[in-house]
């Protein structure tokens, strides 16, 4: 008997998912629901391509013939609601009922919102769908000075595509220095540098307590009492997994849908992926992390017996004339040796943390030509036994490395 595989969000996750299915599986019925009225896209791109015309076509993760191609049914613009695991149907958000045999839940997450008098007002917006990055570029055509919170990677290089468009930025951080999960204090502090050149006004340990204006933004009050003006504010604070559509059903979840090594939820042929799962109490919301997610998922729900292995995290950001690599562990105080090479006139950083003969994690500013080696080595976790790396350049341990 073949499987009727639905699959909740078209995202990364999934699509790896299908992927790995149809390596096994070319036969079994595969609907996959997204909720936006688009193809499946690139979500990281969002950012990335604020200054140019985001156009559908120009993102999507594959062309639209790919899906007819693996036999995959897509549903766009298509909410699923709710779950009933005991007759093995979904509702959709106009009550209908799709029946399934095995069920893929990768429906990501939702930027958070945060809890400020005003955020309601017009001329706030958050970038999570290609839908809010038109808005955002429709919004801001005559406005001069922009409000960002929030200093993690999304937030960051949309005031760099901001600055690139004469607009002034405010970026209200809540900690006192950018990339604080990332970045160490001094690569964080070359970032920082590297960002105020470019007129960007940062404000850390900043509380953002009110959004000024009668309907629309005028200006914004911290949690100090000071208040600045501003025509527009763009919020990015972090995600939460979209699991409202649980609500009733006996899946375990905690903040995400909380999965096994196969990607298995507590409920028999339920499986999670990507921004939503829930794995040794860690939601990662990294793409790296998803592709890998989706593929264990779809092995898995396609009968090849694949087990999750852990992925480190990996974050890059190209901004500010800043090329940055991060990976992996980055606190110091878990690891047995660290390396250390700056050169602060010329913007330049290398780091690597070793644990027991192992590279553990990786900071590089500047040359990321660097960061293949770099994460081949703690992804393969190549042994430095026999290698006399207290003594050698980052660099010439970079070319030993590659030769591993």
């Amino acid at each position: 008997m073949l499987d009727k595989i639905v699959i909740v969000g078209n995202g990364i996750a999934a699509l790896s998912a299908i992927k790995a299915i149809r390596e096994v599986d070319e036969d079994s019925e595969i609907h996959l629901f997204g909720e936006e009225a688009f193809y499946p896209y690139n979500r990281v791109r969002l950012s990335k391509g604020l200054l140019s015309i985001l156009q559908e076509d120009k993102i999507l993760l594959q062309k639209r013939e790919w899906y007819d191609d693996n036999n995959v049914n897509l549903y766009v613009g298509s909410k699923i609601v709710s779950i009933d695991t005991d007759k093995k149907v979904v509702k959709l958000f106009d009550d209908g009922l799709i029946s399934y045999t095995k069920l893929l839940l990768a429906g990501g997450s939702s930027n958070n919102k945060p809890s400020i008098d005003g955020i309601d007002k017009s001329g706030v917006y958050t970038l999570r769908t290609l839908q809010d990055a038109w808005d955002i570029m429709d919004g801001l055509k005559t406005c001069q000075t922009v409000l960002i919170i929030g200093g993690g990677v999304q937030g960051l290089e949309t005031a760099w595509v901001l600055t690139q468009m004469d607009i002034k930025v405010i970026l209200a951080n809540n900690s006192d220095r950018l990339m604080r999960k990332q970045l160490d204090d001094k690569s964080s502090k070359i970032l920082e540098n590297k960002v105020a050149e470019k007129g960007v006004k940062i404000l850390f340990n900043a509380n953002v307590s009110e959004i000024l204006g009668s309907d629309k933004v005028e200006g914004f009050k911290l949690s100090s009492g000071e208040t600045y003006e501003c025509d527009a504010v763009i919020y990015s604070i972090g995600t939460s997994p979209n699991i409202d559509l649980l609500k009733g059903a006996p899946i375990n979840t905690n903040r995400g849908v909380i999965v096994n090594e196969r990607m298995e939820t507590n409920v028999e042929g339920i499986y999670a992926a990507g921004d939503i799962a829930e794995y040794n109490g860690n939601i990662f919301g990294l793409w790296n992390i998803a592709i890998e997610q989706g593929k264990v998922a779809g092995y898995n729900i396609a009968g090849k017996d694949t087990k999750y292995k852990y992925v480190p995290p990996v974050t890059t950001l190209n901004a500010f004339n800043l090329s940055l690599f991060s990976m992996g562990i980055v606190d110091e105080s878990k690891v047995t040796d660290t390396l250390v090479e700056e050169n602060m006139e010329e913007n330049t950083y290398k780091k690597i943390l070793i644990k027991d003969k192992y590279v553990k994690g990786a900071i590089v500013i500047g040359n990321i030509r660097l960061s293949p080696a770099l994460k081949s080595a703690i992804e393969k976790k190549t042994s430095l036994e026999g290698i006399d790396y207290k003594n050698m350049p980052i660099d010439g341990l970079i070319q030993v490395l590659k030769t591993k």
